[in-house]
């Protein structure tokens, strides 16, 4: 199994990662880079629809002309078109990360300021009902993979940053990203997957922020067929044995869909969060609890 030292990902932007003992930078070519393919992302249907009023929050924000939000913005706020859009992140330390993710905001952005989201409708698990495909059974009784927790988060979010393939070559995992979830990591409130290989590679992995009973996920990735999905399968099952209730995985999309996921108004998303994020949840750094049995696991027993 390679350590958390003997790892290294590989991923756009960056020229120098927190373990080298540097902070990392992004070079001037991979900025201009992700600008250009940022603002292109932007102006295709639907989202150019959107970008007035993007434009116009950031500019009233930072000229005075709209009230600046002390602390986070109320979700209820947030814009319809863009959809979600509530405000300009312009604090990226633990504290306010944490308060953002209790009241059901994240944050993200391409370019530009980071920004909080609150989308009207939210991709939300309950864990009984997470459904796993007979193949991905097999895949978990035939221990082809080793899951761990916790073991190289670093890694793991530099390989969600890594360009996927047929997709351009963008990312919102900037060396501010990097380091704000680092932090989040060392505070005991972010957490990562990892999923190695036989030969002791990271073939795979996810990582998010747990609140109480709620865990957010913030992306994953895979280098391997099926690594990340043993990786998620591992997590969820870990989850619901641990006492939580929920995985928000914010936008829907067919692969959350066929794992269990349902669409949940804004509303009631966030009356789930203010009665379970204040919750007492697990402390401290996850490990895998190898007396689980995964591939067995039903989540409605």
């Amino acid at each position: 199994m390679s350590s958390t030292s003997e790892t290294t990902v590989a991923a756009p932007g960056f020229d120098a990662t927190i373990k080298s003992g540097r902070q990392p930078c992004e070079a001037m070519p991979d900025r201009f880079r992700r600008w250009v393919l940022g603002a292109a992302w932007s102006l295709l249907p639907p989202r150019i629809w959107g970008v007035p009023a993007t434009l116009w929050l950031v500019a009233s924000h930072y000229t005075g002309l709209r009230k600046a939000t002390q602390g986070i913005p109320d979700p209820e706020d947030a814009l319809t078109n863009p959809d979600g859009l509530a405000g300009i992140c312009h604090d990226m330390g633990v504290e306010s990360l944490m308060a953002g993710y209790r009241a059901g905001l994240f944050p993200h952005s391409h370019i530009g300021p980071r920004k909080w989201w609150a989308p009207s409708m939210r991709m939300v698990l309950a864990l009984q009902n997470f459904h796993m495909e007979k193949n991905l059974r097999r895949r978990l009784r035939n221990r082809h993979f080793t899951v761990t927790f916790d073991r190289a988060f670093e890694d793991v979010v530099l390989g969600c940053g890594e360009p996927r393939p047929g997709r351009p070559n963008l990312t919102w995992i900037t060396p501010d990203v990097l380091r704000a979830y680092l932090d989040l990591h060392r505070a005991g409130h972010a957490h990562s997957v990892e999923v190695w290989d036989g030969e002791g590679n990271l073939a795979g992995g996810a990582f998010g922020v747990a609140a109480g009973r709620v865990f957010f996920t913030e992306s994953q990735f895979t280098r391997q067929r099926d690594a990340s999905k043993v990786g998620y399968a591992t997590l969820n099952c870990h989850l619901q044995k641990w006492g939580f209730v929920l995985n928000d995985g914010k936008y829907h999309n067919g692969h959350l869909a066929q794992a269990g996921f349902e669409v949940m108004p804004r509303s009631q998303f966030n009356a789930l969060l203010a009665r379970h994020c204040s919750a007492v949840g697990r402390q401290g750094p996850w490990a895998v609890d190898d007396t689980l049995d995964v591939g067995n696991w039903d989540p409605r027993a």
